[in-house]
């Protein structure tokens, strides 16, 4: 097995955490184009709400769809990172993330906290995401509130 030097792990763990902040803050802002850019293209992606999708172009195109009318804030903090290979890693990272939706005429919201458990590959000289599994240990939403709203699949 391939091993990694201390300064290239630490390296590799600030590369990490900067394309875990990149993805909040791409789903958060709905940003696409940029979101696509940090998975590879045959990324799976698994979530308690939903069936899997087994590539980016899916899952994008899911979660545009799935957000279309939701304002959303996703926090990722205390990463534990683990490397196969200089090249390959797999993180579980804590997370909450807050969704606020118009039902009719009334703002609902939604809470999940719970860990993402990632995988990453560096291609090209770039970290990408390779998968992830969203797994809730708390949700919370408003009286009445269906999540994911209507219209989302």
């Amino acid at each position: 097995m391939e091993t990694i030097s201390g300064l290239e792990k630490l390296l590799a763990l600030e590369d990490l955490r900067a394309l875990k902040a990149q993805r909040d803050r791409a789903v958060d802002t709905k940003d696409w184009e940029l979101l696509e850019s940090l998975h590879a293209p045959d990324h799976t992606s698994y979530n308690d709400d939903y069936p899997p999708w087994v590539t980016a172009a899916e899952m994008i195109a899911n979660v545009r769809v799935i957000m279309e009318h939701l304002k959303t804030a996703h926090h990722s903090h205390t990463p534990e990172i683990t490397f196969e290979t200089p090249d390959r890693a797999s993180g579980i990272w804590a997370m909450s993330g807050l969704s606020v939706w118009n039902q009719g005429t009334e703002e609902h919201w939604f809470l999940g906290m719970g860990h993402y458990y990632e995988t990453y590959e560096r291609r090209d000289g770039a970290w990408l995401f390779t998968s992830r599994r969203l797994s809730y240990l708390f949700t919370q939403r408003s009286e009445g509130a269906v999540f994911p709203p209507k219209g989302a699949s």
